[in-house]
């Protein structure tokens, strides 16, 4: 089969390898109909995870139909149209029972790794590196599904693939972190990041009851959508001296209620420090550039709530911790928890409430993923989400 593998920093190939096979009993083998490349591929296309290894099959957003199905499966059959979860879980440890799938404690063979650097160890994902598992992505021609008779959804007839597809990471992530913010009636919410994890944070705060969303970028074709397709109110941060008090002066002083962090360890940043954090992340003096996610501590108003969707792999400098801790700001964040979401989110797909295919602005073919990684990670072409059909 044809897939889209990692060498090295910058270096991705479509390459033929062998056709995935059952493993075990509770796998299925997935012909994979669509496919997309998410913002945190970028994390691992620039080198900044660790553990991964030359030829790693890469993508975790896919779907597609069931092809072969372990003797163990009797909620799949062959022929099925599903979307699988970015997360492995297990379906049966003490973190599954209570819904923290990503938090698996049985899908990860390489927890070691995971526990060298975190302490404890998550749940494996597909095709994001050794430290969560070593699993072959999605951007490849067929998939091998682990524990395929908890995660992966059968998606009814009347839903295109191309809505279908965002079930599988970032429209649950988006979700997700909307309702990490705990949005009470009235709440103002301010989105830090509008690619599409940003985009979907803010329709769903909408969603979840927020009176106002405000949305921090510097992308003028993702601020546009924004406004188009979130109805968020929108600031480019790079027109404001001060962002912060830019935030501030659009609450009538009081910060929003929340904030969400939809950019994660890559931000770009501005002055001094913002090239601090970079060379500091060049030279792997610190492990992620917190650019963003400082702004939002500084910015978020008393009581309030961060949540923290984008991806951070490591260790951070100079964090406001003080203004946390002045303001009482509540913490949360962490990878999804798919499998909790994807059947309330799909029916807000069937009741007419979302469309997530909206976001995609290219559409292409496997063998063109190595282009397409360069442009939307150097914002091209006005890319915000890249789907590939193998």
């Amino acid at each position: 089969m044809k897939a889209l593998r990692w060498h090295s920093p910058h270096h991705v190939t479509v390459d033929n390898v062998p056709d995935p096979t059952l493993q075990e009993s509770r796998d299925v083998i997935v012909k994979v109909s669509l496919t997309a490349i998410c913002g945190s591929d970028l994390h691992l296309y620039d080198g900044y995870i660790p553990a991964m290894k030359s030829g790693d099959i890469l993508g975790h957003e896919f779907m597609g139909e069931v092809v072969e199905v372990g003797n163990a499966i009797t909620t799949l059959k062959k022929g099925d149209r599903v979307t699988v979860p970015f997360d492995i879980a297990c379906g049966t440890c003490h973190y599954c029972t209570h819904e923290l799938f990503s938090l698996c404690d049985n899908s990860n063979p390489d927890k070691k790794v995971a526990e060298e650097l975190y302490g404890y160890s998550g749940g494996g994902l597909f095709g994001y590196s050794h430290i969560y598992g070593g699993y072959a992505g999605g951007q490849a021609e067929f998939v091998r599904v682990p524990y395929a008779d908890v995660s992966p959804l059968i998606i009814p007839a009347g839903i295109s693939d191309e809505q279908a597809l965002f079930l599988t990471d970032v429209f649950p992530t988006g979700y997700m972190a909307a309702e990490n913010c705990n949005i009470q009636p009235d709440d103002v919410v301010a989105v830090f990041g509008c690619g599409p994890v940003g985009q979907f944070a803010i329709q769903s705060a909408y969603l979840l009851g927020a009176s106002r969303v405000i949305a921090i970028d510097r992308v003028p074709e993702r601020l546009a959508m924004a406004r188009e397709l979130g109805h968020a109110e929108t600031i480019d941060y790079t027109e404001q001296k001060d962002i912060v008090q830019a935030i501030k002066d659009a609450t009538n002083g009081r910060g929003p209620n929340a904030v969400i962090d939809a950019v994660g360890m890559e931000a770009h940043g501005t002055g001094v420090m913002g090239a601090l954090d970079k060379a500091r992340q060049v030279a792997h003096i610190e492990s992620d550039r917190p650019t963003a996610l400082r702004l939002l501590i500084q910015a978020c108003g008393k009581g309030g709530t961060v949540s923290i969707p984008g991806v951070y792999g490591g260790f951070i400098d100079e964090m406001p911790m003080g203004a946390a801790f002045a303001k009482g700001l509540t913490f949360k964040m962490g990878q999804t928890h798919v499998q909790r979401y994807q059947k309330k989110l799909l029916q807000y797909i069937q009741d007419g409430k979302i469309d997530p295919s909206q976001i995609i602005t290219h559409r292409v073919a496997l063998a063109d993923g190595p282009d397409m990684y360069k442009i939307f990670k150097e914002k091209k072409d006005n890319c915000i989400k890249v789907v590939m059909k193998p």
